[in-house]
C-alpha cells in the first residue's frame, strides 16, 4: 500500500503561504514557467537545494533548433520521429520543433551567450541522430550552466517572483479532485503548506535510482512520486534513457562525456583498440543513444571488460581542448589528457523519458496541476530522446504550462483559505531503518536488473526485492530529506520495474533480451499507471 502523504500534518499546526502560481523546481522548465506569469501575479518557485542544482544546470549538450538555411523543420521532425521508436506524438513533435528558433532567440534576448563565429553567426554542432548541424552550445561543453545563469538572473529581476531554496516538496495538496498547492519541509518541525491557485510541477528526473548515473544528487524522483501519490496519471515509466558515454574511473563522479564529442568525430573503441560501432550500425558513433548504449553493453560482454573508450587522438588537439574545456579539466584531474589518452566510458542512467502525462499545454490529469520538463511524458521523445531535444522541451513546455496556469489563475478570485486537508499520523515502527543501506541496495539492484538490457527473470527479481523494500519503508513517516528521497525513489523504481516487465518487446531505450523485436501491432501504445484507478498496475493506452 502506498500512503497518501509522506508526513503527518494538520492545518492548525502548520505554517501557511499563499500565492497565485506555485512552481515546484528551479530548472529551466520551472523558471521558464515562472517567467510566463503576468507582472501582477505572485509566483513562488521552490527548490529543494540551491537554485543552481538541477539537471538543466549540468547539461553539457546544447539546444537543437533549425537555424541554418540548409536545414528544415521537416528534417528536425523526422530525426526526432526516427529516434523515438515509433512512439512519438507527431503533433507534439511538430509544435516543439517549430518553436525552437523562437525559444533560442528568447534566451539570447535574456542574456545567454551562445558560442558564435567571429562574424556573429551562431556555431552549430551535430550530435547522434541528427541529420544536420543544428545544435547551439555555450561555453563549449557547459551549455546548461550558461543558460541557467542567464535565466536565473532574469528571474531574480522579476519583482513578482520569489525563490525559496532548500525547501523539500513532500506532497501535493489535493481536495475534492483538484490540486491546491503543496506541503513543504523547510528546515522546521512544522510543515509549510503553500496554497496556490495553480501549481506547476517541474522537478526533473530520477537518475539517482541507478548506481551509474549522470544526474546530480537532487534527481531523486520526488515529483513523479508525489504526483503518483496524488492520483495523477503517469506514462511510459519503463522508458529510462541511458547515456552511452559516462566517465568510468574509480573515485570519480559519474561525469557525462557529451554526445558532441562523438559529433566532432571521436571514435568508440574497445579494450584492444578496435573501433566497433560500424559493426552495430552504419551510422557508427552518430547512431541514436539507445543504439550506442546497447552496442557498448554488447561489446563489453564480448570483451569481458568493464568499459569501452572514447578515442580523440586523430582530432586536432587545439580544437579538442577549445571545444571541450570542462571534459578536459575533469579528465586531467585523473591523469588523462583527452588529446592523447583514451577516455574510459560506459552507459549510465541519464534522462527519464516517462513521467507525468501532459497535453500540449502542460496540463496533467489533475485539475489545478500543470507540469513541464523531465518530470513529464509529453509525447516529444517517444521511446528514445533525440540528443539536445530536452532543454528545448523544457523551454517550450515551461512556456506553455506557465502561460496556461497564469491564465487559469487570473480567472480565479483571491481567497486566503486553508482547506481541511490532513495527513494522518501512523504508528512509528520500533526497529530503526538504515536509509543508506536500502538506498545503496536499490541503486545496485536497478543497475543490474533494470538497466540497458532487461529480461523477465531479472525484472521479476527486481520487482520482488523492491516490493519487499517498499513494504517496510513506505509506511514509515521520516523526518528527514534522506528518508523522503528514499521513499520517492523506491516507489518510482517499483513503477519502472513493473512497466518494464509489462512491455514484452524492445523499443527505443527499452530493450528486452527475451523479446528483442519491436512489435508495433501489439505494443505501439503507451503504458499508464495511476494509483486510484489500478493500484500501480500498468495499463495499455493506444496511440490515437
Amino acid at each position: 500500500m502506498t500512503p497518501r502523504y509522506l508526513v503527518a500534518f494538520h492545518p492548525k499546526r502548520a505554517l501557511h503561504r499563499f500565492t497565485d502560481l506555485l512552481v515546484i523546481g528551479g530548472g529551466l522548465s520551472g523558471l521558464r514557467a515562472a517567467n510566463a506569469a503576468a507582472a501582477n501575479q505572485s509566483v513562488l518557485v521552490v527548490t529543494k537545494d540551491r537554485i543552481q542544482e538541477s539537471n538543466s544546470n549540468y547539461a553539457q549538450g546544447g539546444i537543437a533548433g533549425v537555424i541554418d538555411e540548409t536545414d528544415s523543420f521537416e528534417n528536425h521532425v523526422q530525426d526526432t520521429l526516427n529516434a523515438g521508436g515509433n512512439l512519438c506524438d507527431r503533433s507534439v513533435v511538430d509544435t516543439v520543433i517549430r518553436e525552437a528558433p523562437r525559444r533560442i532567440e528568447e534566451l539570447i534576448a535574456w542574456g545567454t551567450r551562445f558560442d558564435s563565429h567571429q562574424e556573429g553567426a551562431l556555431m552549430l554542432g551535430r550530435e547522434g541522430g541528427h541529420s544536420h548541424q543544428r545544435i547551439v552550445h555555450a561555453l563549449g561543453d557547459a551549455t546548461g550552466r550558461e543558460v541557467m545563469r542567464a535565466v536565473i538572473q532574469r528571474t531574480r529581476e522579476r519583482q513578482n517572483i520569489q525563490i525559496m531554496e532548500n525547501a523539500f516538496t513532500m506532497d501535493l495538496l489535493t481536495h475534492e479532485g483538484r490540486c491546491h498547492g503543496a506541503a513543504l519541509g523547510v528546515g522546521t518541525d512544522k510543515p509549510t503548506l503553500v496554497w496556490a491557485k495553480q501549481t506547476i510541477l517541474c522537478t526533473g528526473g530520477c537518475g539517482q535510482i541507478f548506481r551509474e548515473s549522470t544526474n546530480p544528487p537532487v534527481a531523486t524522483a520526488d515529483g513523479i512520486a508525489a504526483a503518483y501519490r496524488a492520483g495523477v496519471e503517469l506514462r511510459d515509466m519503463e522508458m529510462m534513457q541511458f547515456h552511452p558515454t559516462v566517465l568510468y574511473i574509480a573515485g570519480s563522479s559519474r561525469f557525462l562525456i557529451t554526445e558532441a564529442v562523438r559529433g566532432e568525430g571521436a571514435h568508440l573503441v574497445d579494450a584492444s583498440g578496435h573501433r566497433f560501432m560500424p559493426e552495430y550500425d552504419p551510422r557508427g558513433e552518430l547512431a541514436p543513444r539507445d543504439v550506442v548504449s546497447q552496442s557498448i553493453v554488447c561489446q563489453m560482454s564480448k570483451t569481458q571488460h568493464p568499459c569501452v573508450y572514447l578515442d580523440l587522438n586523430h582530432l586536432d588537439p587545439k580544437e579538442v581542448k577549445s571545444r571541450f574545456p570542462g571534459i578536459a579539466k575533469v579528465c586531467q584531474e585523473f591523469g588523462l589528457d583527452i588529446t592523447q589518452d583514451r577516455i574510459p566510458v560506459r552507459p549510465g542512467a541519464h534522462y527519464m523519458i516517462g513521467g507525468v502525462s501532459v497535453d500540449i499545454e502542460g496540463r496533467t490529469s489533475l485539475p489545478g496541476l500543470w507540469a513541464a520538463g523531465e518530470v513529464t511524458s509529453s509525447g516529444l521523445h517517444g521511446a528514445n530522446r533525440l540528443a539536445s531535444n530536452s532543454l528545448l522541451e523544457g523551454l517550450v513546455y515551461g512556456a506553455h504550462a506557465g502561460e496556461g496556469a497564469a491564465r487559469a489563475a487570473a480567472e480565479m478570485p483571491d481567497r486566503y483559505e486553508a482547506l481541511k486537508i490532513e495527513g494522518p499520523a501512523t504508528s512509528a515502527p520500533v526497529e530503526p531503518l538504515d536509509i543508506g543501506d536500502i538506498r545503496n541496495a536499490m541503486k545496485s539492484l536497478m543497475g543490474r536488473l533494470c538497466g540497458v538490457q532487461r529480461d523477465a527473470a531479472s525484472l521479476r527479481q527486481a520487482l520482488d526485492s523492491l516490493e519487499s523494500y517498499c513494504s517496510y519503508a513506505l509506511p514509515r513517516q521520516f523526518d528527514s530529506v534522506e528518508g523522503w528521497e528514499l521513499q520517492n525513489m523506491l516507489l518510482t523504481a517499483r513503477l519502472m520495474a513493473a512497466s518494464a516487465l509489462a512491455r514484452e518487446e524492445s523499443r527505443g531505450v527499452h530493450f528486452r533480451n527475451d523479446f528483442p523485436e519491436t512489435n508495433d501491432e501489439q505494443w505501439r501504445r503507451h503504458l499508464t499507471v495511476q494509483i486510484d484507478r489500478d493500484g500501480g498496475r500498468p495499463r495499455q493506452t493506444p496511440i490515437l
